[in-house]
C-alpha cells in the first residue's frame, strides 16, 4: 500500500495511490489516519496535481542520532553504544515543496536525509520476541534539518533540531519496501549528490530502535521515527534546492530561503 496526505477543498485527506493507465493516481480517500483507505471514498485524482501535506501527522517525532558509523566519524563523535534518541516537535513539519527557512538564530543549517518510519498502532515495551513490523504503517523520506552551530554549542538539541520547517516529510508513505534488505538513501543539493548510504549500514536496526524507544515511551498511531543520516551532511544556503530520495519510496524536494526580517 502507498498513500499520501493532501489537501482537498481546504480539508486534510489521506489518499490511496495506485497506478491508473500508467500514471500514479489517488483512487480512494479518507479523512483520518485510522480509517481504512481501501474502503474510502472513490476518487480519481492525479497524484502530481494535488497539494501535498507532510506525509505524517505525528504526536511526536523521535530521531536517532549517529546511526551510521561514517556520519559519527565526520562529526568527530564516537559511535553510540545504545541508540541516541532525541525529539523534534510536530511544529517543525514541512510539506514536500515547502520552503525550508534559515532562521536568524543560526548561521549554519545543514541537511540530513533519512528513512522515516510511520507507526501503525500503539506500542509500548515491545518484547524481544515480537516482530516490530506489526507496529509499522510504512516508510517515508525525512530531512532532519539541523542548525549545526547551535547543536555544537548547546548540550540540548531542542533549538538545533526543532525550528519551524526543520522536518520536511514525504511525499508518500509505503509499506512496499524492506529496510532490512537494504534501501539506498541519497541527498542532493542543486542536483549534486551530497549523501549516499544504505539502511543495511545502520548501527542499530529498526528492531533495536523500536524496542529501545518503547522501553521509555509509548509510540502512538502516526508517530514518526527518523532513523539516522549517512555521512556527507553539509550546509544549505538561500536559493538551494535539497532533495532526499529513498529507494522505492520517492523524492522529497524542498527549496531553501532565509527567514524574513
Amino acid at each position: 500500500m502507498k498513500y499520501c496526505r493532501f489537501e482537498q477543498a481546504g480539508h486534510e485527506r489521506f489518499g490511496l495511490i495506485e497506478s491508473v493507465a500508467g500514471r500514479e493516481c489517488i483512487t480512494r480517500m479518507v479523512s483520518s489516519f485510522s480509517d481504512d483507505l481501501h474502503s474510502g471514498e472513490r476518487c480519481n485524482l492525479v497524484f502530481d496535481e494535488v497539494t501535498l501535506l507532510p506525509a505524517a501527522q505525528p504526536s511526536k517525532i523521535v530521531c536517532v542520532g549517529r546511526n551510521y558509523r561514517e556520519h559519527a566519524a565526520e562529526l568527530g563523535h564516537e559511535v553510540p553504544k545504545a541508540p541516541l534518541i532525541f525529539l523534534k516537535p510536530p511544529s517543525a513539519l514541512l510539506a514536500p515543496g515547502g520552503t525550508i527557512l534559515r532562521p536568524k538564530i543560526s548561521s549554519r543549517i545543514e541537511h540530513e536525509g533519512e528513512l522515516g518510519v510511520v507507526i501503525k498502532k500503539i506500542c509500548y515495551k515491545v518484547r524481544e520476541d515480537e516482530d516490530v513490523r506489526h507496529y509499522i504503517q510504512g516508510y517515508t523520506c525525512i530531512n532532519d534539518v539541523t542548525a549545526r552551530d547551535l547543536q555544537n554549542k548547546e548540550s540540548q538539541w531542542a533549538r538545533a533540531k526543532g525550528c519551524d520547517t526543520f522536518c520536511p516529510v514525504g511525499p508518500v508513505v509505503t509499506n512496499e519496501v524492506d529496510p532490512w534488505r537494504g534501501l539506498e538513501v541519497e541527498t542532493r543539493v542543486n542536483e549534486d549528490v551530497r549523501q549516499h548510504g544504505n539502511t543495511r549500514d545502520f548501527v542499530f536496526t529498526l528492531d533495536v530502535i523500536i524496542r529501545y524507544i518503547t522501553q521509555a515511551m509509548s509510540l502512538l498511531p502516526g508517530d514518526l521515527i527518523a532513523t539516522g543520516t549517512p555521512s556527507g551532511v553539509g550546509p544549505l544556503t538561500a536559493g538551494d534546492v535539497v532533495e532526499v530520495t529513498v529507494q522505492g519510496i520517492g523524492t522529497l524536494r524542498n527549496p531553501v530561503a532565509d527567514e524574513a526580517t
